[in-house]
């Protein structure tokens, strides 16, 4: 078995021509060229892409070369790959597979029989050989083509690097050096997962945050890690969605794995490297800064002024305003797709990716001598513990004449929410479900408040001097004040609920 050690990453078609521009490829010690033809087979039943395994053959020369990868921890590994290559002898050839587990589900019975090629990829592949160091020898790889299946086709155009020999620092150092010049981002779906999505035809959608795997007996930095490389996914998924700009939903769900990473640097700050905030907080602010700007002018103009629009869709004065909204918002929209499309966002991916394989996350200092050895369990109790009584004691503060007091509460109310998802799996599923859906319910009416309290101020802004969209402004005010009423009137039930709130005992 070889162990491939390889940053793929995801390059804009339009974008192609001035990489291979780039003056790191122009001192190459060696480029060629060739064009690739390969074939990926599975059942109909898709029995090895459930198993997470990858079987290709690919043209060489005269003959065939038969792949086999196991891609099971594609997320939280996407460096390292298991990989068996070895000629294709004009039938299926398993026998020098030493993983038991993959090679048992090959080599199951009629597996032979019920393989069929399920689509093929073709593509021009250019590869640059780099010797940044003495010791160090590096494949950088732009594959430019396409992918068929069912006569449908997708296209390719990835970057891989390859390290040959040397270290991993000397692989994201290339990497960083390559996304200076080029919007490239890391790319977490292989051709063959594009393939399987291209055979079913599935309609791209907003991805959701999804629950990290972790065990109370983990290292708090491994937890740490999951729960990171967990919301870069979630980052990442919604990316390409974002870029199109059709669907507000890719931004706002951007927005949330943001917030999240954000809100898991913030529990696990105790036990981090001391530079892993330093370095990644300013980019991931800016990152949120830009998300925040069309997400605030989505929730204005889709459920503050669209509903009384619609209301009073005969009032010239409303309908001027959101003219004048839905103009800023298209505007923001295309500064944000701008800025997604920026070789910054890649550098802050390959920043987060580089940090969290490094060996202070990936491999934890065992404890000193005579020390506990510190456990995720014992440190969730601590943490969740302090989340709680910050958050009960905001709630002894807050009060209805003050917004500020009430969006704290929010604040940490959220920041409770996203620790018992982050902890989820150590919690009865039952009371977990229940804490975090009366968390999630007490953040979604106390943001309605605070939506609601904001948009004075950014409807005036938009007004400007115009006595007729200050009138405008006063007629939205006006239409809201009976549920701006009702939210305030709720208020005190709810700082009841949060004072009774009692977490679900960790596992």
């Amino acid at each position: 078995m070889a162990i491939q050690i390889a940053l793929k990453l995801g390059l804009p078609e339009a974008a192609q021509a001035q990489f291979m521009r780039h003056p790191l490829l122009r001192r190459a010690a060696s480029r060629h060229g060739e064009s690739l033809v390969s074939i990926y087979y599975d059942t109909h039943r898709l029995t090895l892409h459930r198993q997470a395994i990858t079987l290709r053959l690919r043209k060489h020369g005269a003959g065939w070369l038969q792949t086999v990868k196991h891609n099971a921890d594609a997320e939280s590994e996407p460096i390292t790959r298991p990989e068996w290559e070895v000629p294709y002898p004009n039938r299926f050839d398993f026998s020098a597979i030493d993983s038991a587990a993959v090679r048992r589900v090959l080599e199951k019975p009629r597996m032979a029989q019920g393989l069929a090629a399920l689509f093929e990829t073709r593509f021009r592949r250019t590869t640059w050989q780099l010797e940044p160091a003495h010791g160090t020898t590096l494949l950088v790889i732009l594959d430019c083509g396409w992918i068929a299946a069912r006569g449908r086709r997708a296209p390719i155009s990835d970057v891989e690097i390859k390290l040959v020999s040397g270290s991993k620092a000397q692989l994201y150092a290339t990497a960083f050096a390559l996304a200076a010049r080029s919007p490239l981002t890391p790319e977490l779906m292989s051709k063959a997962e594009r393939g399987y999505r291209l055979i079913s035809d599935s309609r791209p959608a907003p991805c959701r945050a999804t629950t990290a795997p972790i065990a109370a007996a983990d290292h708090p930095l491994t937890a740490f890690r999951a729960i990171a490389l967990n919301c870069l996914a979630h980052l990442h998924h919604n990316h390409a969605g974002a870029l199109r700009g059709d669907d507000p939903e890719y931004v706002h769900q951007m927005r949330v794995a943001t917030r999240r990473l954000f809100a898991a640097m913030r529990m696990f700050a105790p036990v981090l490297p001391a530079d892993f905030a330093e370095q990644m907080a300013p980019p991931l602010r800016e990152l949120m800064a830009a998300l925040g700007r069309t997400r605030d002018l989505d929730v204005l103009l889709d459920e503050i002024v669209g509903p009384v629009n619609a209301a009073l869709a005969d009032d010239p004065r409303i309908a001027a305003l959101a003219g004048i909204l839905a103009d800023r918002r298209h505007a923001t929209r295309n500064e944000t797709v701008a800025f997604l499309a920026r070789p910054g966002y890649g550098h802050l991916l390959l920043l987060a990716a580089s940090l969290l394989h490094g060996r202070a996350l990936a491999e934890p200092a065992p404890p000193a001598a005579g020390e506990p050895v510190l456990t995720l369990f014992d440190f969730a109790q601590r943490r969740l513990q302090k989340l709680q009584q910050r958050t009960h004691h905001l709630a002894l503060l807050a009060r209805i004449d003050d917004p500020s007091s009430l969006h704290a509460l929010r604040i940490a109310i959220k920041r409770l929410r996203y620790a018992l998802e982050f902890f989820g799996p150590l919690l009865p599923k039952r009371s977990f479900a229940t804490a975090a859906k009366r968390l999630a319910t007490l953040q979604d009416e106390l943001g309605q408040l605070n939506d609601l309290t904001n948009a004075g101020t950014m409807l005036m802004a938009c007004a400007g001097a115009d006595p007729k969209l200050r009138e405008a402004v006063a007629l939205i005010g006006g239409w809201h004040g009976p549920r701006h009423a009702a939210l305030l009137g709720a208020v005190p039930g709810q700082l009841k609920a949060v004072a009774a709130l009692r977490l679900p005992k960790l596992k």
